[in-house]
């Protein structure tokens, strides 16, 4: 029983920040928003973390910020890994 919260804790957590990038990728349609304004906010201040140290490796492409999606490719790839049907948390 304790061995499967935290894999499901793991999960959700994963899943959140999918979600959360996921926003992101559509809030880089509309720059006019204001991202320091609720409720924007609570997107941007736990993804922009993550986002800094990508943009400085990775620039805008055509003035697009492609941070978000390169993000949601690791999480889901880590999600899978670790929490997914034959994940490495599952099988121990």
């Amino acid at each position: 029983m304790a061995g499967d919260i935290a894999p499901l804790i793991l999960s959700l957590v994963l899943g959140l920040y999918t979600l959360l990038f996921l926003f992101r990728i559509i809030l880089t349609w509309y720059p006019q928003i204001d991202l320091d304004k609720l409720p924007w906010a609570l997107v941007a201040w736990p993804t922009e973390v993550f986002l800094i140290p990508v943009r400085k490796v990775v620039p805008p492409i055509g003035g697009v910020d492609i941070s978000p999606i390169i993000w949601v490719g690791i999480v889901s790839f880590l999600r899978e890994i670790l929490v997914g049907q034959q994940g490495l948390l599952r099988m121990m």
